[in-house]
């Protein structure tokens, strides 16, 4: 197989059906096989039901029930293991990058990437654009976390958290594995863990729209901040294993 894409989900019963149509939409179009993964992070909604409900309708979807909720990060890695894809995707179920952002990714897997990363800072990728933006204290953490994602983990990505990040089945696999982050800070991790393996690490730009469903707030940014520091002391430390 080609194509996994992977999809984590909590509480997202208002927007999962229209978004996976769009999903799949996409994807039909295109000249490869693929699979889509919804991965359920403990729902406390409907979005289990309306999810299973698409399964007939969308043929190549796969549900991973995940109970209890553990976070996005959990979400994530039990997605892209499961996966059969020889390339594998992670993106929002809020359609805040589009999925057309796929038609640039696959030449800079030509030129050697092994994993290829969305970013919202033109330091990143030339031409990426924030179409609607946060509100202005999200902003104000995120240059924050920006600066402390830089100095402790991944120096010279300006933009670890956007979800948008496509990898080759083999670093999945090797990689995903060590990982310990359960929330936010696992795409940070991932990419500290490539660059400590020499994974090659390429850049798309991404045009991202906020959208307004979203709930990470004030606790969510603190607990991201514990993760990283975990981070830090791992590598610090030697504590990830086979590296």
């Amino acid at each position: 197989m080609h194509l996994s894409v992977i999809i984590p989900a909590y509480n997202e019963a208002h927007t999962i059906k229209k978004n996976l149509n769009i999903y799949n939409n996409y994807l039909s179009k295109q000249p490869y096989d693929y699979e889509l993964i919804l991965v359920n992070d403990g729902s406390l909604d409907k979005t289990l039901a309306i999810a299973n409900d698409l399964k007939k309708e969308i043929e190549y979807l796969k549900i991973i029930d995940q109970q209890p909720n553990q976070g996005k990060g959990a979400a994530v890695r039990v997605g892209l293991l499961a996966a059969k894809g020889e390339y594998r995707l992670f993106l929002d179920a809020d359609n805040a990058t589009p999925i057309e952002h796929l038609d640039l990714v696959w030449p800079r897997f030509a030129k050697g990437a092994d994993i290829v990363i969305g970013s919202r800072h033109s330091k990143d990728a030339v031409k990426a654009e924030i179409i609607v933006p946060q509100i202005l204290w999200k902003r104000l953490f995120g240059k924050a976390g920006n600066l402390l994602f830089q100095s402790l983990a991944v120096p010279g990505i300006w933009d670890t958290q956007c979800g948008f990040k496509i990898m080759r089945a083999e670093l999945a696999e090797k990689l995903l594995p060590l990982c310990k982050c359960q929330h936010w800070a696992l795409d940070a991790e991932l990419l500290a863990l490539s660059r400590r393996t020499n994974y090659n690490i390429a850049s798309i730009p991404i045009k991202w729209s906020n959208s307004k469903e979203s709930r990470v707030g004030l606790k969510g940014y603190f607990a991201t901040l514990a993760e990283l520091l975990g981070i830090k002391w791992r590598l610090l430390t030697k504590k990830y294993p086979n590296l």
